[in-house]
């Protein structure tokens, strides 16, 4: 019989964890000449002046903001201690918990909540909407409720309230629904660390949530020598996301140019198994006058058949008239993948039946694509000026 030695399984994560913090800072901070970092906390005195703790006083030509986030954990919870887990020290943990409640089903709530499932942790998993992962696509949500659902118990529409239980653990209701549990895993979302920086006082424009205001396209903050990137301005705390955002705030804050730049088309994976995904125009941003869906559900699907993981659903969107891809949203297998291919044809403005003059091997989780788009051309108006859908004639 198989057992997990969970105290070695964490410890194996930590190394991996460790060896991708190393890579960042060999290539980063580790490079910097001496002096020039400066660890304090610092705050504005005025956009291009800085007081560090100690007092010292830095003035810049330009500045930006690079933050990063910190999880939300309420106020209430402080007083169940090393109870609560975040991101900042679950993967600090020595060993894993016999039970555990994952407040906040979002991407993190997902991917750990199913991964300690899996290694044999109760768990439970709560949230406040209807939906989990974001998901805004209605068939889609279905699907990955019922999926996930199978892998631990989901309650929904309700906010959780913890108590201390009379054997000393957690009591968490959600509704009409309770459970005790060892640890509750807090996945609420992440606060812009920028409470401390002053930038009010000095006079820098915020938003209501204490956010400087900026331009998406040039990172500069109001009309100030100010700019900002990464999980700090709170819009898409994604890897490849900020690290535009730093490309653009650094570009601007050395050159001075504020030369605005288009940003990418967005996407989203969360690495449940299977995979959900989000590329580009989400469903509730489309016109349903003016726009078409096509789909295709996964259990005949040959390549997943063959993997054991024949379940899910993938829905593409593109315009009626046109046939331009707009977006998608699935649940899958190797949808990570499927979504980087359909983001780079919606960045390239490819129509549903350019895509289908793609090649399709055999077998392969694309058939399934190719099967949602097939549903897909048959909706839209603008056909392929061929005889055959799939191939360009050469006359």
């Amino acid at each position: 019989q198989l057992r997990l030695n969970a105290p070695e399984a964490m410890e194996y994560v930590q190394d991996l964890r460790d060896t991708f913090v190393d890579r960042v800072l060999s290539n980063s901070s580790d490079n910097f000449p001496e002096g020039m970092l400066i660890e304090s906390y610092a705050r504005f005195v005025e956009p291009t002046l800085l007081e560090t703790e100690d007092g010292h006083r830095i003035r810049a030509g330009a500045v930006i903001i690079a933050t990063g986030s910190r999880p939300v954990v309420p106020e209430a919870w402080a007083e169940f201690g090393d109870a609560i887990l975040t991101t900042d020290d679950f993967f600090e943990q020595e060993d894993l918990p016999a039970s555990c409640a994952v407040i906040g089903l979002g991407v993190i709530g997902l991917e750990l909540g199913m991964a300690m499932a899996r290694l044999g942790v109760e768990v439970t998993g709560i949230d406040m909407a209807e939906t989990i992962g974001g998901i805004r696509d209605p068939e889609v949500a279905q699907q990955a409720i019922q999926i996930i659902g199978k892998e631990m118990p989901l309650w929904l529409g309700a906010g959780a309230e913890l108590e201390r239980a009379e054997d000393g653990r957690i009591r968490v209701t959600a509704g009409d629904r309770s459970v005790v549990v060892d640890k509750v895993f807090a996945s609420l979302g992440r606060r812009p660390n920028v409470d401390r920086l002053n930038l009010e006082g000095a006079g820098i424009p915020v938003d209501e949530r204490g956010v400087p205001v900026y331009d998406r396209h040039t990172m500069q903050v109001g009309d100030l020598p100010v700019y900002i990137a990464g999980d700090a301005d709170a819009e898409r705390p994604l890897l490849h996301e900020a690290g535009d955002e730093g490309r653009i705030a650094g570009h601007n804050a050395a050159t001075g140019e504020n030369r605005a730049f288009r940003r990418k088309v967005p996407l989203n994976i969360i690495f449940s198994d299977p995979n959900i995904v989000q590329v580009g125009a989400r469903f509730d941003e489309l016109d349903p006058e003016t726009t078409a869906i096509g789909q295709m559900a996964i259990p005949p699907v040959g390549r997943a058949l063959i993997m054991a993981n024949n379940k899910g659903l993938i829905r593409v969107y593109a315009d009626k008239a046109s046939g331009r891809l707009l977006g998608a949203e699935m649940i899958c297998v190797r949808g990570e993948h499927l979504g980087h291919l359909l983001n780079w044809c919606i960045t390239k403005g490819m129509t549903v039946g350019e895509l289908l003059q793609m090649p399709f091997y055999h077998p392969v989780m694309e058939e399934a694509l190719q099967a949602a788009l097939y549903d897909l051309y048959h909706k839209v108006e603008a056909k392929n000026d061929s005889p055959i859908t799939e191939l360009q004639p050469l006359d």
